[in-house]
């Protein structure tokens, strides 16, 4: 756990609680009924403390935490440790993932402890099929949400497993009303690469109800990189329109896998974007 912080975990569990200091204003656009965050991947070079820092530089208030930054298993004063921290840079950790899920209940329970302890509302997850009985007892029993996240092209001319709406509406259908998706823009745009051609905006309308997280990103399939948004096929304002006419009231996570050593130029260009087609939206 030597990656969460230059003041570690168990070092700052007795720390006083810092007020949250005032946040840029670049990310200050609210979408109607949903919230911009970051999934922390996209600053995977760095530790927590880095990544959040530069969340507040970019004025990203929430954000959905991947294993390198809140790894699972933490419990009590290192989560409360990584609470204080997340509310000295004014964060708000919602979300969690990408986790796998199996028929194992006593596993994926203990999931599901660890993501109450973290305050969080959603874990992201690429669920094997027939953990879903166990994933409805889990959703019932705590009150979060499980968002099913594709993975585009996963070679050999396939895609994964859950590669779109339809494939997960038809698993979900059936099951508890919290298990639904995390559509990712950049996976779904990738899936041209093997000749499936999918709509961001059509599949979050798809989704309806059970969208409970997105990752908003851009790809190039020419280059195969992640872009700043416009700079491959993404449709922010559609996307958002749809999200809006769901009535999605969650988060919108923008993920940006290119330029790992210091993605922070290129995020707050998206953020701009962002900001625009909300105001345009609103």
């Amino acid at each position: 756990m030597s990656n969460l912080s230059r003041r570690g975990f168990l070092s700052a569990a007795t720390a006083a609680v810092a007020s949250a200091p005032a946040l840029a204003t670049l990310a200050k656009a609210a979408a109607p009924g949903f919230l911009l965050g970051c999934q922390t991947y996209t600053f995977r070079e760095f530790d927590l403390e880095g990544a959040l820092k530069r969340m507040k530089e970019l004025g990203i208030q929430h954000a959905e935490f991947y294993q390198k930054h809140l790894p699972l298993g933490a419990t009590g004063r290192q989560l409360e440790a990584f609470q204080k921290l997340c509310a000295e840079y004014g964060v708000s950790a919602r979300a969690w993932g990408v986790q796998r899920f199996t028929k194992d209940h006593d596993a994926n329970r203990k999931v599901f402890d660890f993501a109450k302890g973290a305050g969080l509302k959603v874990v992201t997850a690429d669920p094997d099929p027939d953990s879903f009985d166990s994933l409805d007892k889990c959703c019932e029993e705590t009150g979060i949400a499980v968002a099913i996240h594709p993975h585009g092209p996963v070679g050999g001319g396939k895609l994964h497993r859950w590669a779109d709406a339809d494939t997960i509406l038809a698993a979900v259908k059936d099951h508890h009303k919290l298990i639904g998706s995390c559509l990712d823009t950049g996976h779904l745009i990738r899936s041209a690469q093997v000749g499936k051609i999918f709509d961001s905006a059509e599949q979050i309308r798809k989704m309806g109800k059970r969208n409970f997280a997105v990752h908003l990103k851009d790809h190039d399939n020419a280059t195969k990189e992640d872009v700043i948004f416009g700079k491959g096929v993404l449709d922010v304002p559609g996307v958002l329109k749809a999200l809006k006419d769901v009535g999605f009231t969650e988060m919108v996570s923008i993920e940006y896998e290119a330029k790992p050593q210091d993605p922070t130029s290129d995020v707050r260009q998206c953020v701009e974007i962002y900001n625009k087609a909300v105001k345009d939206l609103s």
